[in-house]
């Protein structure tokens, strides 16, 4: 039984080629060979709900994967249903520098952004 599920249907998180770049060069930076990025939910925040990207090098039991624009995904099954649809992008600009999500599943979020309510 495979402890994994690779697929080729929509993604759940779309990673801008932006967010891309800019995991490959922390990846780089932290001397880590295929790696990719684990997007995932959990408690806290302001709001309730907090999202959580770490760089990871192998899957868990029931985890999502995903490849965009060259980075590995990686959600686990329990934050997949909070993350449907969400996009993730990289903003460098004048309010700040950081990764950026739009998330459909959100009512409410908080205004720095890293916390919502779904």
């Amino acid at each position: 039984m495979q402890a994994t599920e690779t697929t080729h249907e929509a993604p759940t998180v779309a990673i801008s080629e932006k967010a891309a770049t800019q995991l490959r060069k922390i990846a780089q930076a932290e001397k880590l060979s295929d790696t990719g990025v684990r997007v995932a939910v959990q408690g806290g925040g302001c709001s309730g709900l907090t999202y959580k990207l770490a760089m990871e090098t192998k899957d868990r039991e029931g985890d999502k994967i995903y490849e965009q624009h060259g980075v590995k995904v990686y959600i686990d099954k329990k934050s997949v249903i909070y993350l449907v649809g969400t996009e993730l992008d990289f903003s460098d600009g004048l309010n700040g520098k950081g990764f950026v999500f739009s998330n459909p599943n959100a009512k409410k979020t908080c205004g720095c952004g890293t916390s919502f309510a779904a």
